[in-house]
């Protein structure tokens, strides 16, 4: 007698419940292939320096913080004139930030052109350099003039305050100066990203407004 073998009911797999075009919200399509959700992000270096302002401005918020209580209840503190040729550096401050502005613009067009008869914008890259190092110089012979009127970091609260603030905004300028030497050799070598630039000048230009903000604090508190 011939035995009939039956082959066995196929069983469907189902998801579980809350799994598939419903549970995912969109992520698998109903035809079944994948798709891509690509959304914006900033570029890392943009992020980056955003966290390195927050960074430096509550630094210096902090420190003039200390600076109004301290004088609020010091009983030695003494007023002194700030030496004139930090008027001078703030202008060169200022020429600074024109000339980088001056020099991202031109930068950006020089990349989308692809240099193609255009004019290598690094000279101007180049002269905020400059201007960043004259800065940085003036402000070592405002220090020499102070030291010649017998002020020093530990004569009185005020000048430490002076050096404090001038010291740590010039070696942050210096950092900025660094970021200016790579996009230089990165333009050179050209490899230099826009984000890269943008990043750079967001720094310098922070730089330039704490300056004026340091300025004006010094003036009226010192």
């Amino acid at each position: 007698m011939a035995t009939t073998i039956h082959e066995p009911p196929r069983l469907e797999r189902r998801p579980p419940a809350g799994v598939g075009n419903s549970g995912l919200r969109g992520m698998v399509p109903a035809g079944g292939l994948p798709r891509t959700a690509q959304k914006y992000a900033p570029p890392p270096a943009s992020t980056g320096i955003w966290v390195i302002l927050a960074a430096i401005g509550m630094t210096f918020a902090a420190l003039t913080s200390a600076l109004v209580v301290r004088k609020g209840g010091a009983t030695d503190w003494h007023h002194f004139t700030l030496p004139s040729i930090l008027y001078l550096n703030t202008l060169i401050l200022l020429a600074s930030s024109v000339t980088l502005e001056v020099s991202r613009k031109r930068v950006a067009a020089f990349m989308a052109a692809g240099s193609a008869g255009l004019e290598n914008p690094a000279p101007w890259l180049y002269a905020t350099l400059g201007l960043g190092l004259a800065f940085v110089a003036g402000q070592y012979v405002a220090w020499h003039q102070l030291k010649t009127q017998g002020l020093y970091l530990a004569t009185n609260p005020s000048s430490s305050f002076f050096y404090v603030f001038t010291a740590a905004h010039a070696l942050h300028l210096v950092g900025g100066l660094g970021g200016l030497v790579r996009v230089i050799a990165k333009l050179n070598s050209a490899s230099l990203r826009r984000a890269t630039l943008d990043a750079t000048s967001r720094y310098w230009h922070f730089m330039d407004v704490l300056w004026v903000y340091l300025l004006l604090l010094l003036w009226m508190k010192l």
